[in-house]
């Protein structure tokens, strides 16, 4: 993998798509006959970063890529550090008197959540530095963690690296 998680992010989903291997497929389970005979689920593969997501919930293979590509992006998020940037955009929208206010139904949370992670990761997995870091309190950097499980879960991984205890909820 080279170059900064940006390289990725900022692309448009056409260009972010070219990128990728997409495999389609038949998904086994519930949805009727259409489903056990198209090809709707997708596999995209991410070639330079090594990820690879699916989406077969749908039995309509243009709504499962839409959602593998949403889950692309934020895997890229989750996963791919960078330089902790909190003149970000998305970072500047949401930050206000020293708190960070967004929630995951928002498309600016997971570009803050990678920020979150990238400045965790730079601080070697101590949530007072990385808060501190960011400019927002100890508080507000685990609430914002904590709305998603993935982001949660990714946070303790980068703790485990650096030999600290997992957070907790």
């Amino acid at each position: 993998m080279s170059g900064p998680r940006s390289t990725w992010t900022k692309l448009s989903d056409e260009q972010l798509l070219a990128q990728c291997l997409v495999d389609t497929y038949r998904a086994s389970g519930p949805g009727g006959q259409k489903r056990n005979k198209t090809s709707s689920a997708v596999r995209l593969r991410h070639p330079p970063t090594g990820i690879i997501v699916i989406a077969e919930e749908s039995r309509s293979q243009i709504e499962n890529r839409a959602r593998a590509l949403r889950r692309l992006r934020r895997a890229l998020y989750l996963h791919l550090r960078d330089s902790p940037d909190v003149q970000d955009e998305s970072w500047q929208s949401a930050w206000q008197d020293g708190r960070v206010e967004v929630s995951p139904r928002d498309p600016r949370y997971w570009p803050i959540v990678g920020i979150a992670l990238d400045a965790l990761y730079s601080e070697e997995g101590r949530v007072r530095d990385a808060a501190r870091r960011l400019g927002i309190t100890t508080g507000n950097f685990v609430q914002l963690l904590e709305m998603d499980p993935r982001a949660w879960q990714q946070a303790n991984v980068v703790r485990a690296r650096y030999g600290h205890k997992p957070l907790k909820i």
